[in-house]
């Protein structure tokens, strides 16, 4: 996706509420070989990209007005008002087309498993993974069918049937998903039952 930007001198909160109040955010640009470019982004520019989600794992094509070329940067922070969650600054991160980066992408399960069938529940662990790759090789979620899963069954990082340049930056065999049994579920809503019973009761004396 394109995303255009303009210089911007001027630095600090003043400034940087001018900004705002002209429908712009502040920004920067930085990355392993680039010096810090100060920069200011309309609104608009930013809307098509946070509305097509998964905002962290774009690779954008930034277009500074008036410097020749455009880079290949992606969004490594955003800044957000706590209350208002008004944009307020964005950092930019310029990549190398030819070195791989780690990103955070979403998991996705598809399929009904055989356990939950049988009246066993699903629990995902991790609904993100850190891959290892090509800026221009991002995938945009990983998914996972769980058909065959049955009451008991995990499924692990090695499990992943991931493309040959994507890695999955882990040291262990970690558990992303698996398929609790009835019995599992009924005795941590018993456990539930009984410690809101015991708060129910009066403190003695």
């Amino acid at each position: 996706m394109n995303l255009n930007a303009n210089l911007r001198e001027s630095v600090g909160n003043g400034p940087s509420r001018v900004l705002r109040r002209d429908a712009k955010v502040p920004a920067i640009l930085y990355g392993p070989k680039t010096d810090p470019v100060k920069l200011s982004i309309d609104k608009l520019e930013l809307e098509p990209i946070f509305k097509s989600g998964a905002v962290a794992q774009k690779l954008l094509k930034l277009q500074i007005d008036g410097i020749d070329g455009t880079r290949n940067v992606m969004i490594k922070e955003m800044q957000k008002h706590p209350v208002s969650h008004q944009l307020l600054h964005l950092d930019l991160y310029e990549v190398s087309m030819d070195q791989k980066i780690k990103v955070m992408v979403p998991v996705v399960v598809t399929g009904k498993s055989v356990g939950v069938e049988q009246g066993g529940m699903l629990q995902i662990i991790r609904r993100e993974l850190e891959v290892f790759c090509l800026p221009g090789r991002i995938p945009e979620k990983i998914t996972i069918d769980v058909t065959d899963l049955d009451v008991g069954d995990s499924f692990h990082v090695e499990d992943l049937p991931l493309e040959e340049d994507v890695e999955v930056a882990a040291d262990v065999n970690f558990t992303i998903l698996t398929i609790l049994s009835p019995k599992a579920e009924e005795a941590g809503a018993e456990e539930g039952e009984e410690e809101g019973d015991a708060a129910e009761e009066p403190a003695a004396g």
